[in-house]
């Protein structure tokens, strides 16, 4: 299918601005582009659109999640985006009227979230590049956003890595499983959706 006139300058705006911070700092950005339509649109549907707390967004990038969970029905004032990179940050706060953007490190929620935007969650959609840090800090992160998210709230995390999840599952605390392979993305990836074992 060919994308809109409006659609063909947003994603080549979008390329650009993650070449930008991939040469900037390859490690935080984790990818070359942005995520797929097919993609963005399997991680937004584990999302309740109709639940009236936040939803909790890490590494939103230029925001291609963000648009699909809106698409989806997600009130924007719901969502709370923690973004690292300044220029992202500008970006979303241009194109998503209503969400909160907050410019930090989705690593260490505790110091980043403001206290009125700690939860709990709904859900927590993540695009971080979870393979590029060491496991014990990938475990910390999915145990530090279970703590703030409601039972059996969805933690969505998408990987490139297609046959392991990027964190295993540890028995009496948290449970993972996968989507099927998007092959439509490139380059392909799963979905891996964490849940408190509680």
């Amino acid at each position: 299918m060919e994308a809109s006139d409006e659609a063909k300058p947003r994603r080549a705006e979008d390329r650009l601005a993650f070449l930008k911070g991939l040469a900037g700092n390859p490690r935080r950005i984790g990818a070359v582009a942005p995520s797929g339509p097919a993609l963005s649109r399997l991680m937004a549907s584990f999302v309740d659109p109709d639940d009236d707390r936040p939803v909790l967004e890490l590494g939103p990038g230029t925001g291609v999640v963000t648009a699909a969970l809106i698409k989806r029905g997600v009130a924007p004032e719901r969502i709370v985006a923690v973004e690292f990179n300044p220029d992202f940050c500008t970006l979303l706060r241009k194109r998503y009227a209503g969400i909160t953007v907050v410019e930090g490190d989705a690593y260490d929620l505790k110091a980043t979230l403001p206290d009125d935007k700690a939860g709990p969650f709904s859900a927590v959609v993540s695009g971080l590049p979870l393979l590029t840090r060491p496991p014990d800090v990938r475990r910390d992160l999915i145990w530090q956003a279970l703590e703030r998210m409601a039972p059996d709230a969805p933690f969505v995390q998408f990987s490139y890595s297609l046959l392991l999840p990027p964190v295993k599952p540890v028995a009496g605390r948290f449970t993972v499983k996968p989507s099927k392979w998007v092959v439509m993305n490139l380059p392909p990836a799963r979905v891996w959706v964490y849940r408190r074992s509680d």
